[in-house]
């Protein structure tokens, strides 16, 4: 397992440029390409939204996500490295308000992580560790998502089926494929 760190740039809004932290070992954060493209797809909606950054590791993606507007960002990721990762990034950008770090698993941090007191969410960024995907329930994201919501999913292979929402476009950057779906 390694146990280094690199440093990662924020790609849009008013953090864009800014360096953050990985926090190593197995986590892999998604590229800046990606990213980019990601909050490419996602445009305006992310003015002003409440989002989960669900499987964070580095908390890049909710990073992004404040950068561009969102007004509240709630960080989920069951590794303690990743948790002090998340925390030492938000302090390092100024960030001092707008979000909630949770560590824990999904779904297993349901109920005691009491998501609901946040109202469900406008966006979920969802980037699982491929090596696990194929064990991973995510149909209980929908439950947690607004209708009209948007669920932004990286994954491998074939976007998968998840219930109550409906499938939108998938992009794929070499091995990453990025599906949008939204809640109907």
């Amino acid at each position: 397992m390694k146990n280094f760190t690199e440093k990662i740039a924020i790609t849009g809004g008013k953090y864009r440029g800014r360096k953050i932290s990985t926090p190593g070992g197995k986590t892999h954060p998604m590229g800046s390409r990606e990213r980019l493209a990601l909050f490419n797809m996602l445009g305006a909606v992310c003015e002003g939204a409440v989002v989960l950054d669900a499987f964070a590791g580095s908390g890049a993606l909710g990073c992004e996500a404040l950068s561009r507007g969102a007004s509240f960002v709630v960080f989920v990721d069951k590794s303690p490295e990743a948790v002090q990762t998340i925390k030492s990034n938000l302090m390092e950008l100024g960030i001092n308000e707008g979000f909630k770090i949770i560590k824990g698993s999904f779904p297993q941090i349901f109920p005691q992580a009491d998501l609901e007191s946040f109202g469900n969410f406008d966006i979920i960024l969802a980037d699982p560790p491929y090596d696990k995907f194929g064990e991973l329930k995510l149909d209980f994201l929908s439950g947690i998502l607004k209708k009209d919501g948007v669920l932004v999913l990286s994954h491998p292979g074939e976007a998968p089926e998840l219930d109550d929402l409906k499938f939108v476009k998938t992009h794929t950057y070499a091995a990453a494929h990025i599906s949008v779906y939204t809640k109907f």
